[in-house]
Protein backbone atom coordinates (compact mmCIF):
# COMPACT_ATOMS: atom_id res chain seq x y z
CA UNK A 1 0.00 0.00 0.00
CA UNK A 2 0.96 3.43 -0.16
CA UNK A 3 2.68 5.22 -3.26
CA UNK A 4 5.54 5.73 -4.89
CA UNK A 5 5.53 8.67 -7.58
CA UNK A 6 7.91 11.17 -9.10
CA UNK A 7 8.18 14.16 -11.54
CA UNK A 8 11.08 16.81 -12.94
CA UNK A 9 10.81 20.06 -12.41
CA UNK A 10 13.34 22.99 -14.37
CA UNK A 11 15.54 24.10 -11.11
CA UNK A 12 18.28 22.69 -10.14
CA UNK A 13 18.58 20.62 -7.23
CA UNK A 14 20.19 22.60 -4.72
CA UNK A 15 17.13 25.07 -5.14
CA UNK A 16 14.38 22.13 -5.05
CA UNK A 17 15.65 21.17 -1.84
CA UNK A 18 16.25 24.87 -0.53
CA UNK A 19 12.56 25.13 -1.42
CA UNK A 20 11.43 22.43 0.98
CA UNK A 21 12.62 23.79 3.54
CA UNK A 22 11.54 27.08 4.07
CA UNK A 23 8.98 28.42 5.89
CA UNK A 24 5.34 28.45 3.94
CA UNK A 25 6.84 25.42 1.79
CA UNK A 26 3.76 23.04 4.02
CA UNK A 27 1.26 25.34 3.25
CA UNK A 28 2.04 25.79 -0.30
CA UNK A 29 1.80 21.77 -1.16
CA UNK A 30 -1.22 21.32 1.71
CA UNK A 31 -4.31 20.22 -0.65
CA UNK A 32 -7.38 22.89 -1.06
CA UNK A 33 -9.70 20.54 -0.91
CA UNK A 34 -8.79 18.56 2.03
CA UNK A 35 -10.37 19.12 5.70
CA UNK A 36 -7.12 20.16 6.87
CA UNK A 37 -5.34 23.55 8.02
CA UNK A 38 -1.72 24.23 9.17
CA UNK A 39 -1.34 25.15 12.75
CA UNK A 40 2.45 25.02 12.95
CA UNK A 41 5.36 24.02 10.32
CA UNK A 42 8.63 22.42 10.77
CA UNK A 43 11.77 25.27 11.02
CA UNK A 44 13.84 22.28 10.60
CA UNK A 45 13.53 19.38 7.70
CA UNK A 46 16.07 17.69 9.57
CA UNK A 47 14.74 17.39 12.91
CA UNK A 48 11.70 19.78 13.52
CA UNK A 49 7.89 19.18 13.34
CA UNK A 50 4.91 19.90 11.10
CA UNK A 51 1.30 20.04 12.64
CA UNK A 52 -2.17 19.97 10.99
CA UNK A 53 -5.76 20.72 12.28
CA UNK A 54 -7.89 17.68 11.21
CA UNK A 55 -11.78 17.80 11.62
CA UNK A 56 -13.09 16.48 15.29
CA UNK A 57 -10.15 18.31 17.20
CA UNK A 58 -7.14 15.76 16.03
CA UNK A 59 -3.79 16.62 14.87
CA UNK A 60 -1.89 15.92 12.02
CA UNK A 61 1.62 15.53 13.51
CA UNK A 62 4.97 15.10 10.80
CA UNK A 63 8.24 14.62 12.68
CA UNK A 64 11.13 15.16 10.43
CA UNK A 65 13.90 11.93 11.08
CA UNK A 66 16.92 12.99 11.92
CA UNK A 67 19.14 9.51 10.94
CA UNK A 68 17.06 9.87 7.41
CA UNK A 69 18.28 13.93 6.49
CA UNK A 70 21.02 13.65 3.90
CA UNK A 71 20.41 17.19 2.43
CA UNK A 72 20.18 18.11 -0.52
CA UNK A 73 19.19 14.74 -1.61
CA UNK A 74 16.48 13.31 1.49
CA UNK A 75 14.30 14.38 4.23
CA UNK A 76 12.00 12.19 5.60
CA UNK A 77 9.04 12.20 7.84
CA UNK A 78 6.60 9.85 9.98
CA UNK A 79 3.35 10.80 10.82
CA UNK A 80 1.48 10.18 14.19
CA UNK A 81 -2.03 10.99 14.65
CA UNK A 82 -2.63 12.84 18.17
CA UNK A 83 -5.81 12.71 20.17
CA UNK A 84 -6.83 8.93 18.84
CA UNK A 85 -5.60 8.12 22.72
CA UNK A 86 -5.46 4.29 22.79
CA UNK A 87 -7.71 3.59 20.15
CA UNK A 88 -6.82 1.04 17.49
CA UNK A 89 -7.59 2.73 14.23
CA UNK A 90 -4.37 4.85 15.48
CA UNK A 91 -2.39 1.66 14.00
CA UNK A 92 -4.02 2.16 10.53
CA UNK A 93 -3.18 5.40 10.43
CA UNK A 94 0.97 4.40 9.92
CA UNK A 95 2.59 6.78 7.45
CA UNK A 96 6.45 7.14 5.93
CA UNK A 97 6.89 9.49 3.71
CA UNK A 98 10.88 9.88 1.88
CA UNK A 99 11.68 12.75 -0.26
CA UNK A 100 14.28 12.30 -2.85
CA UNK A 101 15.98 14.58 -5.13
CA UNK A 102 17.66 13.73 -8.19
CA UNK A 103 20.08 15.97 -10.35
CA UNK A 104 18.46 15.41 -13.75
CA UNK A 105 21.13 18.13 -15.33
CA UNK A 106 22.48 21.57 -14.06
CA UNK A 107 18.89 22.65 -14.50
CA UNK A 108 16.59 20.07 -13.44
CA UNK A 109 16.02 17.77 -10.58
CA UNK A 110 13.78 14.66 -10.14
CA UNK A 111 11.41 15.09 -7.23
CA UNK A 112 10.50 11.56 -5.89
CA UNK A 113 8.02 10.58 -2.97
CA UNK A 114 7.84 7.21 -1.70
CA UNK A 115 4.74 6.64 1.06
CA UNK A 116 4.73 3.41 3.30
CA UNK A 117 1.58 3.63 4.48
CA UNK A 118 -2.17 1.80 4.21
CA UNK A 119 -3.71 4.50 2.20
CA UNK A 120 -3.96 2.81 -1.52
CA UNK A 121 -2.02 4.48 -4.15
CA UNK A 122 -5.85 6.17 -5.65
CA UNK A 123 -6.04 8.32 -2.42
CA UNK A 124 -2.79 9.69 -2.71
CA UNK A 125 -2.14 10.34 -6.36
CA UNK A 126 -4.63 13.43 -6.73
CA UNK A 127 -2.39 15.25 -3.62
CA UNK A 128 0.87 14.37 -5.28
CA UNK A 129 -0.57 15.45 -8.61
CA UNK A 130 -1.28 18.81 -7.16
CA UNK A 131 1.75 19.36 -5.40
CA UNK A 132 4.13 18.68 -8.46
CA UNK A 133 2.35 21.37 -10.15
CA UNK A 134 2.41 23.83 -7.46
CA UNK A 135 5.72 23.33 -6.74
CA UNK A 136 7.14 23.48 -10.82
CA UNK A 137 4.35 26.79 -10.81
CA UNK A 138 6.15 28.27 -8.00
CA UNK A 139 9.39 27.77 -9.05
CA UNK A 140 8.59 29.17 -12.63
CA UNK A 141 6.78 31.73 -10.86
CA UNK A 142 10.43 32.66 -8.88
CA UNK A 143 12.01 31.95 -12.10
CA UNK A 144 10.82 34.75 -14.18
CA UNK A 145 11.21 37.45 -11.01
CA UNK A 146 15.20 35.92 -10.62
CA UNK A 147 15.50 36.81 -14.46
CA UNK A 148 13.94 40.46 -13.97
CA UNK A 149 16.71 41.08 -11.06
CA UNK A 150 14.06 40.57 -8.24
CA UNK A 151 16.72 39.32 -5.67
CA UNK A 152 15.63 38.23 -1.86
CA UNK A 153 13.55 41.43 -0.53
CA UNK A 154 12.03 42.37 2.58
CA UNK A 155 7.97 42.75 1.93
CA UNK A 156 5.58 44.04 4.57
CA UNK A 157 2.30 42.77 4.10
CA UNK A 158 -0.98 43.90 6.03
CA UNK A 159 -3.81 41.42 5.91
CA UNK A 160 -1.52 38.20 6.02
CA UNK A 161 -3.54 36.14 7.66
CA UNK A 162 -6.63 36.47 4.78
CA UNK A 163 -7.54 34.15 2.36
CA UNK A 164 -4.93 36.46 -0.67
CA UNK A 165 -2.69 36.91 2.19
CA UNK A 166 -1.77 33.76 3.67
CA UNK A 167 -1.27 32.32 0.33
CA UNK A 168 1.01 34.55 -1.19
CA UNK A 169 3.27 35.40 2.40
CA UNK A 170 3.63 31.31 2.31
CA UNK A 171 4.85 31.71 -1.91
CA UNK A 172 7.52 34.45 -0.77
CA UNK A 173 9.15 33.01 1.82
CA UNK A 174 9.38 29.56 0.05
CA UNK A 175 10.64 31.88 -2.41
CA UNK A 176 13.69 33.13 -0.40
CA UNK A 177 12.09 36.64 0.59
CA UNK A 178 11.45 37.94 4.15
CA UNK A 179 7.93 38.88 5.03
CA UNK A 180 6.82 41.26 7.54
CA UNK A 181 4.02 41.38 9.04
CA UNK A 182 1.90 44.15 9.93
CA UNK A 183 -0.80 43.55 12.65
CA UNK A 184 -2.77 45.15 15.22
CA UNK A 185 -2.16 42.56 18.35
CA UNK A 186 0.85 42.31 20.00
CA UNK A 187 3.25 41.11 17.73
CA UNK A 188 4.98 38.05 17.19
CA UNK A 189 8.18 36.62 15.43
CA UNK A 190 8.14 38.11 11.64
CA UNK A 191 4.66 40.67 12.32
CA UNK A 192 5.52 44.47 13.30
CA UNK A 193 2.70 46.10 15.11
CA UNK A 194 0.47 48.87 13.06
CA UNK A 195 -1.87 50.95 13.65
CA UNK A 196 -3.89 51.89 10.86
CA UNK A 197 -4.85 54.89 12.42
CA UNK A 198 -1.33 56.37 13.40
CA UNK A 199 1.39 54.08 11.87
CA UNK A 200 4.78 54.05 13.81
CA UNK A 201 7.63 56.37 11.97
CA UNK A 202 10.18 53.46 11.70
CA UNK A 203 6.85 51.06 10.64
CA UNK A 204 8.82 50.46 7.04
CA UNK A 205 12.52 50.68 8.40
CA UNK A 206 14.47 48.20 6.25
CA UNK A 207 11.51 47.57 4.01
CA UNK A 208 12.12 47.30 0.03
CA UNK A 209 8.04 47.26 -0.57
CA UNK A 210 4.98 46.97 1.28
CA UNK A 211 1.48 44.44 -0.21
CA UNK A 212 -1.61 46.17 1.45
CA UNK A 213 -4.61 44.19 2.01
CA UNK A 214 -6.05 44.62 5.00
CA UNK A 215 -9.89 45.76 4.93
CA UNK A 216 -13.16 44.70 6.47
CA UNK A 217 -14.79 41.96 4.25
CA UNK A 218 -17.58 43.33 2.05
CA UNK A 219 -19.65 40.30 1.59
CA UNK A 220 -22.31 41.67 4.19
CA UNK A 221 -25.57 42.70 4.37
CA UNK A 222 -25.47 46.28 2.85
CA UNK A 223 -26.21 48.13 5.95
CA UNK A 224 -25.28 51.99 6.79
CA UNK A 225 -22.64 50.24 9.14
CA UNK A 226 -21.47 47.93 6.69
CA UNK A 227 -21.00 50.45 4.18
CA UNK A 228 -19.22 52.63 6.78
CA UNK A 229 -16.82 49.70 8.19
CA UNK A 230 -15.88 48.98 4.74
CA UNK A 231 -15.05 52.52 3.94
CA UNK A 232 -13.08 53.57 7.36
CA UNK A 233 -11.14 50.38 7.28
CA UNK A 234 -9.78 50.71 3.49
CA UNK A 235 -9.70 54.92 2.23
CA UNK A 236 -7.75 56.33 5.89
CA UNK A 237 -5.75 53.40 6.45
CA UNK A 238 -4.15 53.33 2.83
CA UNK A 239 -3.62 57.14 2.56
CA UNK A 240 -1.40 56.82 5.97
CA UNK A 241 0.24 53.85 4.95
CA UNK A 242 0.70 55.10 1.48
CA UNK A 243 1.93 58.12 2.59
CA UNK A 244 4.57 56.62 5.07
CA UNK A 245 5.71 54.30 2.64
CA UNK A 246 6.38 56.99 0.40
CA UNK A 247 8.51 59.19 3.54
CA UNK A 248 10.43 56.39 3.81
CA UNK A 249 11.70 55.84 0.98
CA UNK A 250 9.57 52.33 -0.02
CA UNK A 251 9.99 51.74 -4.03
CA UNK A 252 6.68 49.85 -4.35
CA UNK A 253 3.23 50.43 -2.99
CA UNK A 254 0.83 47.22 -3.85
CA UNK A 255 -2.46 48.19 -2.63
CA UNK A 256 -5.67 45.43 -3.40
CA UNK A 257 -8.60 47.06 -5.17
CA UNK A 258 -11.22 45.02 -6.99
CA UNK A 259 -13.26 45.36 -10.32
CA UNK A 260 -16.09 46.95 -8.48
CA UNK A 261 -14.49 50.00 -9.73
CA UNK A 262 -16.48 49.49 -13.16
CA UNK A 263 -20.18 49.38 -11.51
CA UNK A 264 -22.47 46.61 -11.20
CA UNK A 265 -24.13 46.57 -14.56
CA UNK A 266 -22.04 47.31 -17.70
CA UNK A 267 -23.51 44.62 -20.26
CA UNK A 268 -21.39 42.85 -22.82
CA UNK A 269 -18.89 45.73 -22.72
CA UNK A 270 -15.06 44.40 -22.10
CA UNK A 271 -13.85 46.48 -19.72
CA UNK A 272 -9.97 47.11 -19.77
CA UNK A 273 -8.28 49.37 -17.10
CA UNK A 274 -8.62 52.27 -19.13
CA UNK A 275 -12.45 52.07 -18.35
CA UNK A 276 -14.77 54.14 -17.45
CA UNK A 277 -15.64 54.06 -13.78
CA UNK A 278 -19.53 52.71 -13.38
CA UNK A 279 -22.16 53.39 -10.42
CA UNK A 280 -22.66 51.83 -7.12
CA UNK A 281 -21.80 51.92 -3.81
CA UNK A 282 -18.52 49.81 -4.80
CA UNK A 283 -17.86 51.89 -7.27
CA UNK A 284 -17.41 54.29 -4.73
CA UNK A 285 -15.65 53.11 -2.70
CA UNK A 286 -12.56 51.38 -5.19
CA UNK A 287 -12.43 54.95 -6.80
CA UNK A 288 -11.94 56.50 -3.20
CA UNK A 289 -9.36 53.53 -2.21
CA UNK A 290 -7.40 53.92 -5.20
CA UNK A 291 -7.06 57.61 -4.61
CA UNK A 292 -5.95 57.31 -1.49
CA UNK A 293 -2.93 54.90 -2.64
CA UNK A 294 -1.89 57.77 -5.03
CA UNK A 295 -0.73 59.22 -1.42
CA UNK A 296 2.58 57.27 -2.22
CA UNK A 297 2.79 57.22 -6.21
CA UNK A 298 2.65 61.73 -5.27
CA UNK A 299 5.92 60.80 -3.37
CA UNK A 300 7.60 59.01 -6.34
CA UNK A 301 6.59 55.57 -5.25
CA UNK A 302 5.75 53.27 -7.73
CA UNK A 303 2.07 52.14 -7.04
CA UNK A 304 -0.02 49.02 -8.30
CA UNK A 305 -3.44 48.49 -7.37
CA UNK A 306 -4.83 45.16 -8.11
CA UNK A 307 -8.36 45.04 -9.40
CA UNK A 308 -9.18 41.57 -8.29
CA UNK A 309 -11.81 39.74 -9.74
CA UNK A 310 -14.02 36.57 -8.28
CA UNK A 311 -11.42 34.78 -6.39
CA UNK A 312 -11.31 31.15 -6.89
CA UNK A 313 -10.46 28.54 -3.77
CA UNK A 314 -11.66 26.28 -1.49
CA UNK A 315 -10.69 28.00 1.87
CA UNK A 316 -12.95 31.17 1.03
CA UNK A 317 -15.11 33.31 -1.16
CA UNK A 318 -17.68 31.91 -3.53
CA UNK A 319 -15.68 28.88 -3.91
CA UNK A 320 -15.94 27.69 -0.42
CA UNK A 321 -19.93 28.53 -0.11
CA UNK A 322 -21.23 27.22 -3.24
CA UNK A 323 -18.40 23.74 -2.84
CA UNK A 324 -20.98 21.74 -0.33
CA UNK A 325 -24.06 22.82 -2.60
CA UNK A 326 -22.98 21.52 -5.91
CA UNK A 327 -21.69 18.54 -4.15
CA UNK A 328 -24.77 17.32 -3.11
CA UNK A 329 -26.45 18.41 -6.40
CA UNK A 330 -28.50 21.36 -4.91
CA UNK A 331 -26.43 24.05 -6.65
CA UNK A 332 -27.63 25.71 -9.83
CA UNK A 333 -27.58 29.15 -11.41
CA UNK A 334 -28.29 32.72 -10.21
CA UNK A 335 -31.69 34.34 -11.37
CA UNK A 336 -31.18 34.10 -15.32
CA UNK A 337 -27.23 33.37 -15.27
CA UNK A 338 -26.88 35.66 -18.06
CA UNK A 339 -24.38 37.72 -15.83
CA UNK A 340 -21.00 37.95 -16.28
CA UNK A 341 -18.32 36.39 -13.48
CA UNK A 342 -14.63 37.40 -13.98
CA UNK A 343 -12.84 35.26 -12.22
CA UNK A 344 -9.44 33.97 -10.41
CA UNK A 345 -7.66 31.05 -9.25
CA UNK A 346 -5.88 32.23 -6.31
CA UNK A 347 -2.60 30.36 -7.51
CA UNK A 348 -2.67 33.13 -10.39
CA UNK A 349 -3.90 35.84 -7.89
CA UNK A 350 -0.47 35.23 -5.77
CA UNK A 351 1.48 35.27 -9.06
CA UNK A 352 -0.12 38.57 -9.75
CA UNK A 353 0.47 40.27 -6.31
CA UNK A 354 4.55 39.02 -7.16
CA UNK A 355 4.88 40.43 -10.78
CA UNK A 356 3.36 43.61 -9.01
CA UNK A 357 6.37 43.40 -7.30
CA UNK A 358 9.37 42.54 -9.55
CA UNK A 359 8.19 44.07 -12.72
CA UNK A 360 9.05 47.80 -12.66
CA UNK A 361 7.18 48.26 -15.93
CA UNK A 362 3.59 47.77 -14.06
CA UNK A 363 2.03 50.82 -12.40
CA UNK A 364 -1.76 51.74 -11.97
CA UNK A 365 -4.10 49.60 -12.03
CA UNK A 366 -4.34 46.20 -13.39
CA UNK A 367 -7.14 44.16 -13.58
CA UNK A 368 -6.59 40.88 -11.43
CA UNK A 369 -8.72 38.31 -13.62
CA UNK A 370 -8.25 35.39 -15.87
CA UNK A 371 -8.15 35.65 -19.83
CA UNK A 372 -11.87 33.96 -20.02
CA UNK A 373 -14.33 35.39 -18.17
CA UNK A 374 -17.80 33.09 -17.73
CA UNK A 375 -21.56 34.03 -17.65
CA UNK A 376 -22.73 32.93 -14.13
CA UNK A 377 -24.88 29.64 -15.88
CA UNK A 378 -21.20 28.11 -17.71
CA UNK A 379 -19.72 28.99 -14.09
CA UNK A 380 -22.43 26.95 -12.62
CA UNK A 381 -22.24 24.14 -15.09
CA UNK A 382 -18.49 23.74 -15.07
CA UNK A 383 -18.56 23.65 -11.42
CA UNK A 384 -20.93 20.86 -11.55
CA UNK A 385 -19.35 19.14 -14.12
CA UNK A 386 -15.69 18.98 -12.07
CA UNK A 387 -17.50 17.77 -9.00
CA UNK A 388 -20.23 15.10 -11.04
CA UNK A 389 -23.19 16.30 -10.39
CA UNK A 390 -25.97 18.12 -12.02
CA UNK A 391 -26.97 21.71 -11.68
CA UNK A 392 -30.60 21.20 -11.10
CA UNK A 393 -31.10 24.06 -8.69
CA UNK A 394 -31.56 27.42 -9.61
CA UNK A 395 -31.72 30.31 -7.20
CA UNK A 396 -34.39 32.81 -7.71
CA UNK A 397 -32.96 36.15 -7.72
CA UNK A 398 -34.87 37.42 -4.78
CA UNK A 399 -32.46 34.68 -2.70
CA UNK A 400 -29.39 36.71 -2.35
CA UNK A 401 -31.63 40.01 -1.56
CA UNK A 402 -32.75 38.13 1.41
CA UNK A 403 -28.74 37.33 2.90
CA UNK A 404 -27.37 40.61 1.17
CA UNK A 405 -30.05 42.87 1.01
CA UNK A 406 -31.57 44.43 -2.00
CA UNK A 407 -28.33 46.14 -2.76
CA UNK A 408 -25.59 43.79 -2.20
CA UNK A 409 -27.35 41.40 -4.29
CA UNK A 410 -27.23 43.82 -7.32
CA UNK A 411 -23.65 44.77 -6.21
CA UNK A 412 -22.48 41.24 -5.37
CA UNK A 413 -23.91 37.89 -6.10
CA UNK A 414 -25.81 39.37 -9.54
CA UNK A 415 -23.28 42.11 -10.51
CA UNK A 416 -22.03 41.22 -14.40
CA UNK A 417 -18.69 42.96 -14.98
CA UNK A 418 -16.64 41.36 -17.94
CA UNK A 419 -13.07 42.45 -17.13
CA UNK A 420 -10.32 41.72 -19.28
CA UNK A 421 -6.64 41.66 -18.20
CA UNK A 422 -5.07 44.04 -20.90
CA UNK A 423 -2.26 45.00 -18.59
CA UNK A 424 -1.13 41.28 -17.62
CA UNK A 425 -1.77 40.78 -21.52
CA UNK A 426 0.53 43.32 -22.67
CA UNK A 427 3.32 42.08 -20.42
CA UNK A 428 2.91 38.43 -21.93
CA UNK A 429 2.03 37.89 -18.21
CA UNK A 430 1.18 33.64 -18.11
CA UNK A 431 -1.27 32.48 -16.53
CA UNK A 432 -1.27 28.60 -14.17
CA UNK A 433 -5.31 27.76 -15.33
CA UNK A 434 -6.32 30.51 -17.61
CA UNK A 435 -9.16 28.27 -18.20
CA UNK A 436 -12.42 27.84 -15.14
CA UNK A 437 -12.27 23.90 -15.76
CA UNK A 438 -8.89 23.40 -15.30
CA UNK A 439 -8.63 25.85 -11.87
CA UNK A 440 -11.32 24.30 -10.37
CA UNK A 441 -9.55 20.89 -11.44
CA UNK A 442 -6.64 21.90 -9.57
CA UNK A 443 -8.18 23.26 -6.63
CA UNK A 444 -10.65 20.27 -6.40
CA UNK A 445 -8.30 17.46 -6.67
CA UNK A 446 -10.27 16.38 -10.19
CA UNK A 447 -7.49 17.27 -12.15
CA UNK A 448 -6.93 14.69 -15.38
CA UNK A 449 -4.29 13.11 -16.12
Amino acid sequence: MGIECSSVVAAPRSEVFAWHARPGAFARLAPPWQPVSVLAEADSLADGKAVLALPGGLRWVARHDPAAFDPPQRFVDRIAVDGLGSLPAGLLLRWRHTHDFEVVDDAHTRVLDRVESPVPAFALRPMFDYRYRQLADDLAAHADAARAGFAAKTIAVTGASGLVGSALTAFLTTGGHTVLRLVRHAPKIGERQWNPDDPAPDLLDGVDAVVHLAGASIASRFTDEHKQAVLDSRIGPTERLAALAARAGVPTFVCASAIGYYGYDRGDQRLLEDASRGDGFLADVVDAWESAADTAADGGVRVVKVRTGIVQSPHGGALRLLRPLFATGLGGRVGNGEHWLSWIGIDDMVDIYYRALWDNDLSGPVNAVAPQPVRNSEYTNILAGVLRRPALVPVPEFGPALLLGEQGARELAVASQRVVPAVLDKAGHRFRTPDLASTLRHLLGRARH
